[in-house]
């Protein structure tokens, strides 16, 4: 199954951390399982980092390379993606939430979220 993780959910895995459900754990620990990050989740964390916000513990750069280490295999935002996004129902305000539940809808992939406003777009979200 082709995962995309959501940005929290991407940022657990690679930190270990403790918030990272035993479910998404298992998910993103199983070989047979392709886990995917968009280049939006790299933006988001390098912007919301360089704002000195505490959520985000890497830099964008760390957590590329992090990704990288961690075998995720790292996708684009296409143009075709950035203009569905607009046509999704505005259910979530957050640009960089749309942008990964069109990616995921576009590719198709199940997007991996702890989100429950994110899972309302779709079936296909893996709430957590």
């Amino acid at each position: 199954m082709r995962i995309l993780l959501d940005t929290h959910i991407a940022l657990w895995a690679i930190t270990d951390s403790p918030q990272m459900p035993r479910p998404a754990r298992d998910l993103v620990a199983d070989p047979a399982n392709d886990i995917v990050v968009s280049a939006a989740s790299v933006w988001e964390i390098a912007i919301k980092h360089g704002l000195g916000r505490g959520s985000m513990p890497v830099s964008g750069a760390d957590a590329l390379s992090y990704f990288r280490e961690a075998g995720y295999r790292l996708v684009s935002v296409s143009a075709e993606q950035a203009a569905f996004a607009a046509t999704l129902p505005p259910i979530h305000s957050d640009p960089f939430d749309r942008i990964l539940v069109a990616q995921a809808l576009c590719e198709p992939m199940r997007l991996l979220t702890h989100d429950r406003t994110i899972a309302r777009y779709s079936d296909s979200v893996i709430l957590i």
